[in-house]
């Protein structure tokens, strides 16, 4: 099963509580400025995933992508990386890849157990949290 929980007000907010989630994953709009990491680290410290979302924005605001890249590296160096667009598709195939693998969980079967579907080497989370 997978169950997104959104937050309500700041990046602050989910950080800082235990939701029973397995991941927590950060979507930052681009609109929001590159500078979110840094501004708001236990979300971003605590988070598995950073979602730039709205790049099909970024010909039209100022937003520097390595440098928020950067940031989030500087705060979280184990935290990965998915640009998208929900508007165009750009990278979508990759977050719903990223949210399939990491849904699969082992909790109820081993891996040696014989089921019908691979394993590849995928991280063992089951649900996610997001903050927007």
């Amino acid at each position: 099963a997978l169950l997104f929980i959104e937050n309500v007000g700041n990046l602050v907010c989910p950080a800082m509580w235990d939701l029973g989630e397995r991941a927590k994953i950060a979507i930052l709009s681009v609109t929001e400025g590159e500078d979110k990491p840094l501004k708001y680290p236990d979300m971003f410290a605590a988070a598995r995933l950073l979602v730039l979302n709205k790049i099909d924005l970024l010909p039209h605001v100022d937003f520097d992508v390595p440098r928020c890249i950067e940031y989030a590296l500087r705060v979280n160096p184990a935290i990965e990386v998915l640009l998208v667009s929900a508007k165009t598709g750009q990278g979508m195939d990759a977050w719903l890849d990223w949210l399939l693998e990491s849904a699969h969980t082992h909790d109820m079967h081993g891996a040696s157990e014989a089921h019908a579907h691979p394993h590849a080497a995928a991280p063992a989370a089951a649900t996610a949290a997001g903050a927007a």
